[in-house]
This record gives C-alpha cells, sequence and structure tokens, in this order.
C-alpha cells in the first residue's frame, strides 16, 4: 500500500497544473535604465528594444526609463543600468563616476559602446575603448545598437546573463528579446526532460522500480512540456489563458506522449540499452513542441508535416548525443555486498641455522635442514 500512496501523490503532485507563479513573473515585468548624453544612442536602443527583428510589424510601445547624465545621479531603483556612450564622444569622465557609484551601490550595471555605422572603417572615435573593456567583458559591449546581428548575439545574451530571472517579462513586454528567449527556454526543457527520462531510465533498471517510475514519467514528462508551451506563450507576448494553449497545441502535445510512449516501451524492451533512446526521444519530442509554437509565434501557422518529422530527426541526433554525455557522468551505482581483499599472511617467526643459514621455527632445536643444533 506504501508504493500505492506513494503513486497517488506523485500523480496529485504531476496534475496540479499551477500556472500562476509563471504569470505573475511574466505580468511584474523588469525595470530597465538606459542612460546617456544626448546623441549617444539611448533613443535608438530604446527603439530597437521595442521592436523584434524576425517580425519588423511586430512593436510593443512598452515604457522604457530613459535617463540624461545630468539626472543619472538621482537614478530610481531598476533591474538593469545600461549606459550608453558614442565612440565620437572623447569625454568619459562623468560616465565613470556614475559607473563606480553605482556599482558601490550594488546596482547590476552594463555598459554599451555604441559605434554608428556610418563611422568611416578604421575610424576608432574619440573615445578611449580599452580602459572600458579592462573592466570586463560580461559589462562592457562595443557595436552599433543599429545592427541587429550585434544586438542578437552580444546584447541579448549579456542582458540575459544578468536577468536570469527575468527571461519572461524581458521577452514579454521588449520584443527584440522574444525569439532569443524562447530558444532559451526550449533548450532549458530539453535538457531538464532528457536528464529526467535518463534518470528515470537508470533506475528502472532495478525491476522492483520499473512500473512505478514508467507510469509516473508520463505524467512528469507531459506536465513539463505543457509548462513549457505556457510560458513560450508568455514570452512571446501571447495569452495569459491555460486552456488557449490547450486549444491551439493539443495536437502537438499528443504527438510528444505518443514518442514518450516509444521511450517507454524501449526502457521495457532493452533494459539498459534503452536508456540512451529514452532520453533521446524526451529532448527530440520536446523540441517539436517548443519549436512548434515559436513557429506559429513567426509565421502564424503551423509546422507541415514533412518538416516535422526532419525536425524530429535532427532533435534526436542532438539529444543522443547529449544523453550519451551525461550518461557517461552519471554516479556509478553498486548493488549488494561489496567483496573484500583478503587478509594478507603473517609470515611466522623464524631463526636461521648458523652453519647452513636456512631458515627455521623460532622454536626449533635443530636445523630441519643440516640437522646441527641451533645456538
Amino acid at each position: 500500500m506504501a508504493g500505492l500512496r506513494a503513486l497517488t501523490n506523485t500523480w496529485n503532485s504531476v496534475t496540479e497544473f499551477d500556472v500562476r507563479p509563471y504569470r505573475q513573473q511574466a505580468e511584474r515585468g523588469v525595470r530597465l535604465a538606459l542612460v546617456g548624453k544626448p546623441g549617444s544612442g539611448r533613443h535608438m536602443l530604446a527603439d530597437r528594444m521595442r521592436r523584434d527583428p524576425y517580425r519588423p510589424e511586430v512593436e510593443q510601445p512598452t515604457p522604457l526609463l530613459l535617463v540624461d547624465l545630468e539626472e543619472a545621479s538621482r537614478l530610481p531603483e531598476t533591474d538593469l543600468v545600461i549606459l550608453i556612450l558614442n565612440v565620437r564622444d572623447s569625454d568619459d569622465v562623468q560616465e565613470r563616476r556614475l559607473v563606480r557609484s553605482w556599482l558601490d551601490a550594488g546596482r547590476r550595471v552594463l555598459v554599451v559602446i555604441h559605434r554608428p555605422v556610418d563611422l568611416p572603417e578604421g575610424d576608432s572615435g574619440g573615445l578611449a575603448v580599452e580602459p572600458w573593456l579592462n573592466w570586463g567583458g560580461r559589462h562592457v559591449l562595443v557595436g552599433s545598437v543599429e545592427n541587429n546581428d550585434f544586438l542578437l548575439k552580444e546584447f541579448i545574451p549579456t542582458v540575459l546573463y544578468h536577468l536570469p530571472e527575468h527571461t519572461l517579462p524581458l521577452g514579454r513586454y521588449y520584443p527584440l528579446f522574444r525569439t532569443s528567449v524562447a530558444r532559451h527556454l526550449i533548450n532549458d526543457a530539453c535538457f531538464s526532460n532528457s536528464a529526467y527520462s535518463l534518470s528515470t531510465g537508470v533506475i528502472q533498471l532495478v525491476p522492483v522500480l520499473n512500473i512505478p517510475l514508467n507510469v509516473t514519467d508520463i505524467f512528469v514528462l507531459t506536465k513539463n512540456q505543457i509548462f513549457l508551451v505556457y510560458k513560450l506563450g508568455l514570452a512571446l507576448g501571447m495569452s495569459t489563458e491555460l486552456q488557449s494553449y490547450v486549444a491551439a497545441f493539443g495536437g502537438v502535445l499528443g504527438g510528444g506522449f505518443f514518442w514518450r510512449q516509444a521511450a517507454r516501451m524501449l526502457i521495457g524492451l532493452i533494459p539498459g540499452w534503452g536508456i540512451i533512446p529514452k532520453g533521446a526521444i524526451s529532448y527530440a519530442g520536446t523540441y517539436v513542441v517548443g519549436t512548434t509554437v515559436l513557429q506559429w509565434y513567426l509565421t502564424g501557422g503551423h509546422i507541415p508535416r514533412g518538416q516535422v518529422r526532419q525536425l524530429y530527426a535532427q532533435a534526436y541526433s542532438k539529444g543522443n548525443q547529449l544523453t550519451q554525455n551525461l550518461f557517461s557522468r552519471r554516479p556509478r551505482l553498486g548493488f549488494g555486498r561489496r567483496k573484500r581483499a583478503a587478509p594478507a599472511l603473517i609470515p611466522p617467526a623464524s631463526q636461521s641455522c648458523p652453519h647452513c643459514s636456512k631458515p627455521n621455527a623460532a622454536d626449533a632445536s635443530y636445523c630441519q635442514y643440516c640437522g646441527k643444533q641451533l645456538v
């Protein structure tokens, strides 16, 4: 009965689809301040943050705190301060003073040195960039805020690094971040589900645990995929109602269920050898579910069936490699008693014969080799 109660408790846990924490996090927003002199590029960066480079028609007029240097000493509480400098401006004394004061106050600060696209090649401008770069790679960026490539490859990852707890609101309120945040959420969920499948697969090598874990992982993985769909919707600026996602993406979630069932059949039919495919299938199924939502946001339609098969095959290959790497680093499980080494034999005490020098028992009176008396 204890096993039945444990299974019931697990069922109650995984069927509690409480999405309120995600909704509250997304709706709480994120407080950003763009600080800089007139002409530094702060207004241009603010405009870029409100647009999605993958969907130029998507624009969201999210309020941003734009602060001039003269007012920056009275900056209100924010989650991240982004200081923008223009390489054409050689005077950065005030900016350096502000950065030191913000850091002393425990603020999170990111410095963006804007290099206008119309600056001639080889012209370094008047700003001494090197001293800023010596401050730290994760805190100073150099590039054009007009360049989408710079924003996608450098600016977005750095902001996400500084604000890991604000990924959902960054995507929801600032379209520039949406696709990057969505891919981050998909990769994180794929890794988590693959690692979970691997862990239950290893434990299922113990026969008595096989049936209950095969049942409960159905619900755990399904729940994780539904949560992924919901979080993606929040980050991509969609509805906050869970029911709307179930209706829109119920088909692909059902497909994910089928792949998980195939994975469980593998672990049951080929104990031990089916662990790696199980993790890879969980990874691939989760990837297809997440990518379907992202594709729907980007194009307004679902992925064609033929493309889904190709996408799944690519994701399976990647998931297979990931699972193999995780499996190779697993802790080794030992069952039964470990064999102990036999105790080393202690040689008995002996005495040497003064005549032939051969060893004899310590209590012997005559040498067993030459027969002469021992002293």
